[in-house]
Protein backbone atom coordinates (compact mmCIF):
# COMPACT_ATOMS: atom_id res chain seq x y z
CA UNK A 1 0.00 0.00 0.00
CA UNK A 2 1.50 3.63 -0.89
CA UNK A 3 0.54 5.80 1.49
CA UNK A 4 0.71 8.63 -0.39
CA UNK A 5 -2.78 7.56 -1.80
CA UNK A 6 -5.72 7.94 0.65
CA UNK A 7 -7.85 5.26 1.75
CA UNK A 8 -11.80 6.12 0.22
CA UNK A 9 -13.98 3.58 0.53
CA UNK A 10 -17.34 4.76 -0.68
CA UNK A 11 -19.64 3.15 1.39
CA UNK A 12 -18.43 4.74 4.73
CA UNK A 13 -19.03 8.47 3.07
CA UNK A 14 -21.72 7.48 0.44
CA UNK A 15 -24.54 10.09 1.90
CA UNK A 16 -21.69 13.10 2.19
CA UNK A 17 -20.38 11.96 -1.61
CA UNK A 18 -23.98 12.05 -2.92
CA UNK A 19 -24.77 15.79 -0.70
CA UNK A 20 -21.13 16.79 -2.07
CA UNK A 21 -22.55 15.88 -5.77
CA UNK A 22 -25.53 17.79 -5.21
CA UNK A 23 -23.47 20.46 -4.05
CA UNK A 24 -21.50 21.16 -6.62
CA UNK A 25 -24.64 20.70 -9.16
CA UNK A 26 -25.76 23.98 -7.49
CA UNK A 27 -22.34 25.82 -8.03
CA UNK A 28 -22.04 24.21 -11.40
CA UNK A 29 -25.06 25.13 -12.39
CA UNK A 30 -24.27 28.68 -11.66
CA UNK A 31 -21.38 29.18 -13.64
CA UNK A 32 -23.40 26.77 -16.70
CA UNK A 33 -26.03 30.26 -16.03
CA UNK A 34 -23.88 33.28 -16.61
CA UNK A 35 -21.15 31.89 -19.14
CA UNK A 36 -21.73 31.34 -22.66
CA UNK A 37 -21.56 27.87 -24.40
CA UNK A 38 -18.27 26.10 -25.30
CA UNK A 39 -18.29 22.88 -27.38
CA UNK A 40 -18.95 19.73 -24.74
CA UNK A 41 -20.27 21.95 -22.00
CA UNK A 42 -16.58 22.50 -21.14
CA UNK A 43 -17.66 26.27 -19.90
CA UNK A 44 -19.78 24.73 -17.18
CA UNK A 45 -17.28 22.37 -15.75
CA UNK A 46 -15.13 22.43 -12.26
CA UNK A 47 -11.42 22.52 -11.43
CA UNK A 48 -9.24 21.10 -9.11
CA UNK A 49 -7.14 23.19 -7.45
CA UNK A 50 -4.73 23.95 -3.90
CA UNK A 51 -8.16 24.10 -1.59
CA UNK A 52 -10.44 21.68 -3.55
CA UNK A 53 -12.66 22.60 -6.37
CA UNK A 54 -13.22 25.92 -8.56
CA UNK A 55 -15.35 27.20 -11.23
CA UNK A 56 -12.65 29.45 -12.10
CA UNK A 57 -13.60 33.56 -12.75
CA UNK A 58 -17.13 33.25 -13.81
CA UNK A 59 -18.30 35.87 -16.29
CA UNK A 60 -21.10 37.43 -14.06
CA UNK A 61 -20.85 41.08 -12.12
CA UNK A 62 -17.41 42.10 -11.23
CA UNK A 63 -15.91 39.03 -12.01
CA UNK A 64 -16.84 35.85 -9.36
CA UNK A 65 -15.44 33.13 -8.53
CA UNK A 66 -16.54 30.09 -6.84
CA UNK A 67 -14.62 27.68 -4.73
CA UNK A 68 -15.19 24.54 -2.81
CA UNK A 69 -12.62 24.24 0.26
CA UNK A 70 -12.40 21.12 1.38
CA UNK A 71 -9.90 21.07 3.97
CA UNK A 72 -11.47 24.31 5.19
CA UNK A 73 -14.86 22.88 4.31
CA UNK A 74 -16.31 26.02 3.33
CA UNK A 75 -17.64 27.45 -0.35
CA UNK A 76 -15.75 30.70 -0.57
CA UNK A 77 -17.51 33.52 -3.00
CA UNK A 78 -14.83 35.89 -4.25
CA UNK A 79 -15.42 38.97 -6.46
CA UNK A 80 -12.77 40.55 -8.57
CA UNK A 81 -13.88 44.14 -6.67
CA UNK A 82 -12.84 42.75 -3.37
CA UNK A 83 -15.91 41.38 -2.13
CA UNK A 84 -15.58 37.88 -0.01
CA UNK A 85 -18.14 35.37 1.72
CA UNK A 86 -18.34 31.97 2.85
CA UNK A 87 -20.98 29.39 3.10
CA UNK A 88 -19.89 26.65 5.80
CA UNK A 89 -20.26 23.18 5.01
CA UNK A 90 -21.66 20.73 7.40
CA UNK A 91 -24.80 18.69 8.01
CA UNK A 92 -27.76 20.19 5.99
CA UNK A 93 -30.73 19.86 3.52
CA UNK A 94 -30.26 20.71 -0.15
CA UNK A 95 -33.03 22.81 0.52
CA UNK A 96 -31.07 24.97 3.09
CA UNK A 97 -27.42 24.91 0.98
CA UNK A 98 -29.09 26.06 -2.35
CA UNK A 99 -30.62 29.02 0.09
CA UNK A 100 -27.75 29.97 1.33
CA UNK A 101 -25.70 29.80 -1.92
CA UNK A 102 -27.80 31.89 -3.84
CA UNK A 103 -27.65 34.52 -1.26
CA UNK A 104 -23.76 34.26 -1.38
CA UNK A 105 -23.98 34.98 -5.09
CA UNK A 106 -26.08 38.07 -4.21
CA UNK A 107 -23.68 39.27 -1.56
CA UNK A 108 -20.42 39.23 -3.69
CA UNK A 109 -22.37 41.33 -6.81
CA UNK A 110 -23.71 37.92 -8.55
CA UNK A 111 -26.81 36.85 -10.19
CA UNK A 112 -28.53 34.46 -8.12
CA UNK A 113 -30.21 32.66 -10.93
CA UNK A 114 -29.99 29.12 -12.28
CA UNK A 115 -31.65 25.75 -13.01
CA UNK A 116 -33.14 24.70 -9.76
CA UNK A 117 -32.97 21.13 -9.86
CA UNK A 118 -30.26 17.99 -10.34
CA UNK A 119 -28.84 16.60 -13.65
CA UNK A 120 -28.36 13.37 -14.53
CA UNK A 121 -29.82 11.85 -11.36
CA UNK A 122 -33.43 9.26 -11.82
CA UNK A 123 -36.52 11.30 -10.13
CA UNK A 124 -34.82 15.00 -9.40
CA UNK A 125 -36.08 16.66 -6.50
CA UNK A 126 -35.83 19.94 -6.83
CA UNK A 127 -33.46 22.11 -5.20
CA UNK A 128 -35.78 24.08 -2.92
CA UNK A 129 -37.70 20.94 -1.99
CA UNK A 130 -35.25 18.42 -1.17
CA UNK A 131 -35.23 19.50 2.61
CA UNK A 132 -33.75 15.82 4.25
CA UNK A 133 -30.73 16.70 6.22
CA UNK A 134 -28.02 15.33 4.56
CA UNK A 135 -24.48 14.26 6.90
CA UNK A 136 -21.12 15.44 6.40
CA UNK A 137 -18.07 13.54 6.85
CA UNK A 138 -15.43 16.53 6.72
CA UNK A 139 -12.36 13.62 6.88
CA UNK A 140 -13.47 11.89 3.97
CA UNK A 141 -14.27 15.24 2.45
CA UNK A 142 -10.70 15.67 2.76
CA UNK A 143 -9.62 12.40 2.26
CA UNK A 144 -11.68 12.26 -1.33
CA UNK A 145 -9.81 15.83 -2.28
CA UNK A 146 -6.61 14.20 -1.36
CA UNK A 147 -7.18 11.41 -3.82
CA UNK A 148 -8.57 13.83 -6.51
CA UNK A 149 -5.39 16.30 -6.57
CA UNK A 150 -3.63 12.63 -7.22
CA UNK A 151 -5.43 11.76 -9.80
CA UNK A 152 -5.49 15.34 -11.11
CA UNK A 153 -1.24 15.44 -11.18
CA UNK A 154 -1.33 12.05 -13.08
CA UNK A 155 -4.48 13.06 -15.83
CA UNK A 156 -2.69 16.02 -16.26
CA UNK A 157 0.73 14.16 -17.21
CA UNK A 158 -1.29 11.69 -19.38
CA UNK A 159 -2.88 14.75 -21.83
CA UNK A 160 0.31 16.10 -22.36
CA UNK A 161 1.32 13.07 -24.98
CA UNK A 162 -1.53 14.01 -27.45
CA UNK A 163 -1.26 17.14 -30.42
CA UNK A 164 -4.81 16.69 -31.23
CA UNK A 165 -7.97 18.40 -29.62
CA UNK A 166 -8.05 17.11 -26.01
CA UNK A 167 -10.28 18.55 -23.27
CA UNK A 168 -8.72 20.34 -20.18
CA UNK A 169 -8.60 18.13 -16.89
CA UNK A 170 -12.22 19.04 -15.27
CA UNK A 171 -14.80 17.34 -12.80
CA UNK A 172 -18.34 17.12 -14.74
CA UNK A 173 -20.82 17.73 -11.58
CA UNK A 174 -23.81 15.99 -13.28
CA UNK A 175 -21.70 12.64 -12.93
CA UNK A 176 -19.38 13.65 -10.48
CA UNK A 177 -16.17 12.66 -12.14
CA UNK A 178 -12.88 14.29 -13.25
CA UNK A 179 -11.77 13.56 -16.73
CA UNK A 180 -10.36 13.98 -18.88
CA UNK A 181 -10.88 13.65 -22.96
CA UNK A 182 -8.86 13.10 -26.45
CA UNK A 183 -11.10 13.52 -29.87
CA UNK A 184 -9.77 11.59 -33.15
CA UNK A 185 -11.13 15.01 -35.28
CA UNK A 186 -13.35 12.90 -36.89
CA UNK A 187 -17.00 13.38 -36.37
CA UNK A 188 -19.25 10.83 -34.49
CA UNK A 189 -22.64 9.09 -35.31
CA UNK A 190 -25.39 11.03 -33.40
CA UNK A 191 -25.43 10.23 -30.15
CA UNK A 192 -28.94 8.51 -28.86
CA UNK A 193 -28.87 10.82 -25.56
CA UNK A 194 -31.07 9.10 -23.00
CA UNK A 195 -29.30 10.34 -20.13
CA UNK A 196 -31.68 11.09 -17.03
CA UNK A 197 -32.48 14.31 -16.70
CA UNK A 198 -29.84 15.62 -19.27
CA UNK A 199 -31.62 16.81 -22.20
CA UNK A 200 -30.76 15.29 -25.67
CA UNK A 201 -29.72 18.08 -27.39
CA UNK A 202 -26.57 18.36 -24.44
CA UNK A 203 -25.40 14.97 -24.70
CA UNK A 204 -25.45 14.66 -28.19
CA UNK A 205 -22.96 18.07 -28.61
CA UNK A 206 -20.90 16.57 -26.10
CA UNK A 207 -20.30 13.96 -27.78
CA UNK A 208 -20.32 15.29 -31.24
CA UNK A 209 -16.80 13.81 -32.12
CA UNK A 210 -15.17 10.44 -31.65
CA UNK A 211 -13.75 10.48 -28.14
CA UNK A 212 -11.50 8.46 -26.01
CA UNK A 213 -12.29 9.28 -22.81
CA UNK A 214 -10.69 8.61 -18.85
CA UNK A 215 -11.51 9.43 -15.68
CA UNK A 216 -12.26 9.00 -11.80
CA UNK A 217 -15.42 8.83 -9.76
CA UNK A 218 -15.12 8.38 -5.90
CA UNK A 219 -18.15 5.55 -6.76
CA UNK A 220 -21.38 5.29 -7.33
CA UNK A 221 -21.50 6.01 -10.85
CA UNK A 222 -22.49 2.42 -11.64
CA UNK A 223 -19.74 0.99 -9.15
CA UNK A 224 -19.94 0.34 -5.35
CA UNK A 225 -16.47 1.41 -5.14
CA UNK A 226 -14.03 4.30 -6.25
CA UNK A 227 -12.45 3.94 -9.41
CA UNK A 228 -10.77 4.76 -12.89
CA UNK A 229 -12.63 4.76 -16.00
CA UNK A 230 -12.00 4.45 -19.80
CA UNK A 231 -14.25 4.33 -22.62
CA UNK A 232 -14.73 5.15 -26.35
CA UNK A 233 -17.30 6.50 -28.68
CA UNK A 234 -18.38 5.50 -30.43
CA UNK A 235 -16.79 2.47 -29.30
CA UNK A 236 -15.05 0.41 -32.14
CA UNK A 237 -15.57 -3.09 -32.57
CA UNK A 238 -13.26 -5.53 -30.50
CA UNK A 239 -12.90 -2.89 -27.73
CA UNK A 240 -14.59 -4.99 -24.82
CA UNK A 241 -11.74 -7.87 -25.69
CA UNK A 242 -9.02 -5.55 -25.85
CA UNK A 243 -6.14 -6.41 -22.88
CA UNK A 244 -5.16 -3.41 -20.87
CA UNK A 245 -3.13 -2.75 -18.26
CA UNK A 246 -2.31 -3.16 -15.21
CA UNK A 247 -3.45 -6.31 -13.53
CA UNK A 248 -6.73 -5.80 -12.15
CA UNK A 249 -7.79 -3.29 -15.23
CA UNK A 250 -11.37 -4.92 -16.77
CA UNK A 251 -13.77 -4.18 -19.13
CA UNK A 252 -17.45 -3.98 -17.30
CA UNK A 253 -19.88 -5.12 -20.15
CA UNK A 254 -22.77 -3.23 -18.28
CA UNK A 255 -21.26 -0.17 -18.25
CA UNK A 256 -19.54 -0.20 -21.54
CA UNK A 257 -16.39 0.99 -20.39
CA UNK A 258 -12.60 -0.45 -18.83
CA UNK A 259 -12.75 0.26 -14.96
CA UNK A 260 -9.65 0.24 -12.90
CA UNK A 261 -10.65 0.15 -9.07
CA UNK A 262 -9.11 2.76 -7.30
CA UNK A 263 -7.42 0.23 -4.35
CA UNK A 264 -5.85 -1.25 -7.30
CA UNK A 265 -4.05 1.85 -7.46
CA UNK A 266 -3.80 2.77 -4.23
CA UNK A 267 -2.13 -0.56 -3.29
CA UNK A 268 0.32 -1.03 -5.60
CA UNK A 269 4.22 -0.52 -5.86
CA UNK A 270 4.02 2.99 -8.03
CA UNK A 271 0.38 4.18 -8.24
CA UNK A 272 1.14 6.81 -10.57
CA UNK A 273 2.78 4.25 -12.99
CA UNK A 274 0.01 1.71 -12.51
CA UNK A 275 -2.47 4.42 -13.22
CA UNK A 276 -0.53 5.89 -16.94
CA UNK A 277 -0.34 2.54 -17.69
CA UNK A 278 -4.06 1.87 -17.67
CA UNK A 279 -4.90 5.21 -19.16
CA UNK A 280 -2.32 4.72 -22.22
CA UNK A 281 -2.95 0.96 -22.72
CA UNK A 282 -7.15 1.75 -22.76
CA UNK A 283 -6.15 5.16 -25.36
CA UNK A 284 -4.57 3.20 -27.55
CA UNK A 285 -7.19 0.22 -27.68
CA UNK A 286 -9.47 2.62 -28.63
CA UNK A 287 -6.88 4.67 -31.09
CA UNK A 288 -5.69 1.56 -32.58
CA UNK A 289 -9.18 -0.08 -33.12
CA UNK A 290 -10.71 2.94 -33.94
CA UNK A 291 -8.58 3.57 -36.70
CA UNK A 292 -6.99 7.14 -35.67
CA UNK A 293 -4.37 8.62 -36.89
CA UNK A 294 -2.05 8.02 -34.36
CA UNK A 295 1.23 9.51 -35.92
CA UNK A 296 -0.60 12.66 -36.63
CA UNK A 297 -2.23 12.99 -32.76
CA UNK A 298 0.49 11.06 -30.67
CA UNK A 299 3.66 12.71 -29.16
CA UNK A 300 5.93 11.92 -26.46
CA UNK A 301 4.45 12.86 -23.15
CA UNK A 302 5.46 16.27 -22.08
CA UNK A 303 8.56 16.84 -19.87
CA UNK A 304 9.41 20.40 -17.47
CA UNK A 305 11.48 22.77 -19.28
CA UNK A 306 11.93 20.71 -22.57
CA UNK A 307 9.95 22.06 -25.73
CA UNK A 308 8.04 19.24 -27.52
CA UNK A 309 10.66 18.14 -30.08
CA UNK A 310 8.49 19.07 -34.00
CA UNK A 311 10.81 15.90 -35.79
Amino acid sequence: MNANWPDIPFEQWRETCSALHIYSQIVGKYRLARTPWLNHSWHATLYVNARGLTTSLVPDGAGIEITFDLRKHAVIGEAADGRTTELPLGPMSVADFYAHFLELVRRIGGTPELHDRPSEVPAPIPFRDDRQTRPYDAAAVTRFFEALVLANNVFTRFRTGFTGKASPVHLFWGSFDLAVTRFSGRPAPLHPGGIPSLPDEVTREAYSHEVSSAGFWPGGGGTDFAAFYSYAYPAPAGLADAKVMPDGAYFDRKLGEFLLPYDVVRQSADPEVALMAFLESTYLAAANLGHWDRRALDCPTGVPRRPRPLS
